[in-house]
């Protein structure tokens, strides 16, 4: 192995208690984090995306949180920039480096690269966030099914971020979007270990519920109506934020939104865990000795 830089990925569903374990670890070994969160990224929502307490993030240094306004675009592409300049820059600090995050895009892109794709102009994006306002995601696919029907076949059609993407990208580049992407991986200089905590699944589900209950304790509501507020904006089509968007219409009540959040959030956390089983050098630990553990495996790693 040599002395390559070592990066220390700490994923999983959400709720399963990721963020206190990568600020354990970093705070062992001295180190920072790297948020990788394609909702942390914004600032003016910290409860909905379950964002580091002011506490954890006084404890450790966390890069890429709540740094961009509502109404800024972000990419994997524009974190795989961000997160390889920091980390270049830790590293020359220190030998580990932390990257957490339940967006397993962004770590597939950190670790592996990602296709070269055309940068969406404000008027591409107008153009389909208007078509997804006036016809739904229905009309969305049809016109992408259109474009791009290989892909058309293959995305997830109730992902909207995913769906609407690849239309923004099919008309910005005036080619399918499947025809750019090539599937080639990249060589990092950095090795990579990858950690998870294994929860059984009605514990993770039991989780998932009682965090839902403990942001609408902290305010998740007023800070739903304070954000939508200021636009429709693609950083706020997420969960949580989306039901309570319904229920501010008057199509729920608060009841069914405290239900659908949690129901939506258990169906994201389904789909982590299917990303996560097919890394089959990820180290799942047990929750109650997941730090020790983590900890001697990292320093393993790096002897």
């Amino acid at each position: 192995m040599g002395r390559r830089p070592l990066l220390a990925v700490i994923s999983g569903p959400t709720a399963s208690g990721k963020t206190s374990l990568a600020i354990d670890i970093a705070s062992h070994f001295s180190t920072e984090i790297v948020s990788a969160d394609s909702r942390q990224v914004y600032a003016d929502i910290p409860i909905g995306t379950a964002a580091p307490a002011p506490g954890q993030l006084a404890r450790v240094r966390h890069h890429l949180v709540g740094f961009l306004p509502l109404e800024a675009s972000y990419s994997a592409a524009r974190f795989e920039q961000d997160a390889l300049r920091i980390l270049g820059d830790i590293w020359n600090r220190n030998r580990l480096a932390v990257v957490c995050g339940g967006s397993m895009m962004y770590i597939d892109t950190l670790l592996h690269g990602i296709d070269p794709l055309p940068d969406i102009s404000a008027q591409t994006r107008e153009y389909v966030l208007a078509m997804l306002a006036n016809h739904g995601l229905e009309g969305v696919l049809a016109q992408l099914r259109i474009c791009d029907p290989a892909y058309w076949q293959q995305v997830d059609r109730s992902n909207t971020r995913r769906v609407v993407h690849a239309l923004e990208i099919c008309l910005q580049a005036g080619r399918p979007y499947s025809s750019l992407r090539t599937g080639r991986r990249i060589e990092r200089p950095f090795d990579t270990i990858r950690i998870a905590i294994d929860h059984p699944r009605e514990e993770l589900f039991r989780r998932i519920g009682l965090r839902v209950e403990s942001m609408f304790r902290q305010g998740l509501e007023e800070e739903a109506r304070k954000a939508l507020a200021k636009g429709s904006y693609n950083s706020l089509n997420t969960v949580g934020y989306k039901e309570l968007a319904a229920y501010f219409r008057g199509e729920a009540t608060m009841d069914e939104t405290h239900a659908k959040i949690a129901r939506n959030t258990r169906v994201y956390a389904k789909k982590q865990l299917t990303w996560l089983k097919r890394h089959h050098d990820t180290i799942w630990l047990a929750p109650e000795n997941a730090t020790t553990k983590a900890i001697e495996a990292i320093a393993d790693r790096l002897n």
